[in-house]
């Protein structure tokens, strides 16, 4: 009697834990879901960036909330966001092959390094080498008006990539 007694609790755990873990693998519950944005651009080619979209919930970038000054940051939350092309791009005027990449900033004051991470699937930047950076283009932030609440990307028609979050605005030009 006492086996059976047990082997129903032990049924009764495994089938809490496969219920749980169901749940937790459905991205958009999480308190940062997921978003995507694709544009075809003028070129011909089709940008998708793929990302988890934080909050910043009354928190301070850069003392309570990512990006911190001087570290890489994921450009988002969960895991690493992800920047697609189906053909060969150049970013500010610099190469970059069609493909999928991790998408990674490092904020140094208003100067910001985006990175073209060849390793795209990774949590977070605990993983980040930068030995496998496809490409590196250094832009100037400046003040969003208003302020996003959420992390947001945009992409135009003419190749204009844009990052939105808290009181930071960093663009890109992709062609």
């Amino acid at each position: 009697m006492k086996k059976i007694i047990s082997l129903l609790l032990l049924s009764g755990i495994f089938a809490t834990q496969l219920s749980a873990q169901k749940h937790d693998d459905d991205k958009s519950k999480r308190p940062s879901p997921p978003a995507t944005t694709t544009q075809k651009i003028k070129s011909g080619a089709t940008i998708t960036i793929s990302y988890s979209q934080a909050s910043v919930k009354g928190r301070t970038i850069g003392k309570d909330l990512e990006p911190m000054d001087g570290k890489v940051w994921r450009t988002g939350a969960n895991e690493a966001t992800i920047f697609e092309t189906d053909k060969d791009l150049t970013v500010n005027g610099m190469a970059l092959p069609a493909g999928k990449y991790g998408l990674f900033t490092l904020f140094q004051g208003d100067n910001v390094s985006v990175i073209f991470n060849k390793t795209w699937d990774q949590w977070g930047a605990f993983s980040y080498k930068m030995e496998d950076d496809a490409l590196r283009v250094t832009v100037k932030s400046s003040e969003a008006k208003p302020a996003a609440e959420k992390l947001n990307f945009s992409i135009s028609t003419k190749g204009e990539v844009t990052m939105l979050w808290g009181n930071k605005k960093v663009s890109f030009k992709v062609q």
